[in-house]
């Protein structure tokens, strides 16, 4: 074959259409931040009141795939792989990991992992450089006292997914769990009680402003019905942006019940409020957990946190975070990911009840 013939023949391959490949993309963040964590109010056992310490902010490596099917219809699936930069320690595919298939007209259908219903209030606290640490999160989803997550608070397991498309504004996610934290439990001896968990998240968002809500159930796997632990939440939230201005607002109702007799009930609310000019960025929030009206004691709780972020780029920032949580004498709640031993975390850092917590922290962000 000549040279001109070759020409043609590599033009001709390299013109052929590619519909038969899937397109990979990888993305992620790097987070990490230098922590003063302070304990205050300690109760008798506590022997150390502060520590600092290198902590991960929830870093992680994306993979997603996308193939096109023709019609309008794609193939879709994202590898979510997350790891602990400050330690080494590995979380595996831990983050939001699924496979399914998406329609021009009807939205997309997953099976996989999924967050679900926590964290939809509009706090942009952990934004870029913020702490994450420092999250509304910290009351908003958390019951019983303060130590109870709602919705894990992390990925739900075992979830099929449908996300409408954006009609006009208007999107709507309706999710169903056969099992929230771990591989189905049902046929486990002994158990009488199925487990599952379903969530609906409709929500309209406009140009500056956005309202929704978020509707949570969840039962235990292998349960008696003596045993079964049940979760009901609801969520309302919104923003408005004028200017450089963000300001929200979320109202969250979580309630438990174990064996059909309720053990917590509990309202909580945040007001979040942040500011953007040119590559600087500040981020507030204040929180409050109210009493729950089951629970004896008084185990309301309030926070409030406070960052500036400076944008080095468009990928990377690195911020300043305060944060100030305070228990009443029966309360124990803690800051976001802080739970002791966790893998965002260090040992003996939850907060028993009535002690309070103070969070200085400096971090580096990379996105990619």
């Amino acid at each position: 074959m000549n040279k001109k013939l070759l020409a043609v023949a590599v033009a001709s391959v390299l013109a052929a259409p590619a519909t038969a490949l899937a397109q990979v993309t990888i993305s992620g963040i790097f987070k990490v931040g230098i922590d003063q964590y302070k304990v205050n109010n300690p109760v008798a056992a506590r022997t150390q009141t502060s520590e600092m310490r290198i902590t991960d902010n929830s870093s992680r490596v994306i993979i997603s795939v996308s193939e096109d099917l023709g019609g309008g219809m794609a193939a879709i699936g994202q590898w979510d792989i997350r790891g602990a930069m400050d330690t080494g320690a590995a979380i595996a595919n831990s983050g939001n990991t699924w496979v399914g298939l998406r329609g021009s007209g009807w939205g997309s259908l997953t099976l996989g992992r999924h967050d679900l219903h926590y964290g939809k209030q509009p706090d942009d606290i952990a934004a870029k450089a913020g702490a994450l640490m420092a999250a509304a999160v910290s009351l908003m989803d958390y019951a019983g006292g303060g130590g109870t997550a709602i919705a894990v608070t992390s990925r739900t397991a075992n979830v099929v997914r449908w996300d409408s498309p954006n009609w006009g504004g208007f999107t709507l996610t309706a999710a169903y769990s056969m099992g929230v934290a771990a591989q189905e439990a049902d046929l486990t001896a002994g158990a009488t009680e199925k487990g599952n968990a379903f969530n609906l998240n409709p929500a309209f968002t406009a140009s500056n402003w956005q309202i929704g809500a978020s509707l949570w159930s969840s039962k235990s796997d292998g349960a008696t019905a003596a045993t079964q632990v049940e979760q009901d939440g609801q969520v309302l939230y919104g923003y408005m942006r004028f200017g450089g201005w963000k300001i929200g607002a979320a109202y969250n109702m979580s309630s438990i019940a174990v064996g059909g007799a309720d053990t917590s009930d509990r309202n909580a609310w945040t007001v979040p409020v942040g500011f953007t000019t040119g590559a600087h960025n500040f981020n507030f929030h204040y929180t409050k957990a109210d009493d729950d009206d089951i629970i004896a004691g008084d185990n309301s709780a309030k926070m409030f946190a406070f960052a500036y972020v400076y944008d080095l780029s468009k990928r990377t920032s690195m911020g300043v975070t305060y944060a100030k949580l305070d228990n009443a004498v029966a309360a124990n709640y803690s800051f976001f990911t802080n739970t002791s031993g966790g893998g965002l975390s260090s040992a003996n850092t939850s907060l028993a009840a009535g002690e309070d917590g103070q969070l200085i922290a400096f971090t580096l962000r990379h996105a990619f």
